[in-house]
């Protein structure tokens, strides 16, 4: 599995969250605690805003710990919301247009799980991508299928609907095909300005999410990133969270949501 951050608040370097502290990402590609794969060496990739509309975006195959790029960069890097992803490779090639985060346009997502025997039902999926969302299609994972699935759906109006509808799809293609493999899913997506994040799983273990607010903004990351732990918040279940400008955190319920998709 893979791991991920996910940050927005005041401007900070991205060398601050990403590489610096104790259990940095940077860190957990080599040493995960929370995850069956210790280490994500798969490639990695930011993605971050800064004066103009659309992301800027570096992703690479080599592991992130042996990247002088990544640190060079990180350290120049100031952004009021980014991502972070160091990857673990479920089946798919190692490649770039793999790694996440994905663009498209304004938006940016990250995905930590699988889709069940992915294989079996990819071209179904696919068939399900719109032609003007499926030329943007890169690579070749279930992250990305997600990903352009549920813009399709209206990810970027409504993304706890849209997300629950598409999930509800895949878990019933999952099914039809006799796959035994669970879907597990904990993801974060955004337009540059609201963040969400989901954690889900079909058989209720979806891989670790925390997150946690502070003076200078809201972190959410797949496992702490200081060794004390303090002030983070478990994401519970089946949910998830809703940061929009001036307003508190939401924490909503995504089985309900499923529900009324399914």
């Amino acid at each position: 599995m893979c791991r991920f951050l996910a940050y927005r608040g005041e401007p900070v370097f991205v060398s601050d969250l990403v590489c610096a502290p104790a259990h940095s990402l940077v860190h957990q590609s080599l040493h995960a605690e929370e995850a069956k794969t210790e280490t994500n060496g798969d490639g990695f990739g930011i993605g971050w805003y800064g004066e103009r509309p659309e992301p800027g975006l570096y992703r690479e195959i080599r592991p992130a710990w042996s990247d002088e790029n990544l640190a060079s960069l990180s350290e120049q890097v100031r952004s009021r919301l980014f991502f972070a992803h160091v990857r673990a490779s479920t089946g798919t090639a190692t490649t770039r247009a793999n790694c996440h985060p994905f663009k498209q346009g304004r938006h940016l997502f990250m995905h930590n799980g699988q889709i069940g025997g992915y294989s079996r039902i990819r071209r179904r999926l696919d068939a399900l991508i719109p032609d003007g969302l499926y030329d943007a299609r890169q690579g070749n994972t279930d992250s990305e299928a997600i990903f352009l699935m549920a813009l399709a759906d209206g990810l970027a109006e409504d993304p706890i609907g849209a997300m629950a509808r598409t999930l509800a799809t895949v878990r019933a293609m999952v099914r039809a095909a006799s796959i035994d493999e669970p879907v597990r899913f904990t993801a974060a997506f955004t337009d540059g300005e609201n963040l969400v994040a989901y954690r889900w799983a079909c058989d209720d273990r979806p891989p670790s999410l925390y997150w946690r607010e502070s003076a200078t903004g809201l972190l959410v990351v797949s496992e702490p990133i200081d060794a004390e732990r303090e002030g983070w918040r478990e994401m519970p279940r089946g949910c998830t969270l809703l940061a929009r400008p001036g307003r508190p955190v939401e924490i909503a319920c995504l089985n309900a949501a499923m529900a009324r998709a399914a």
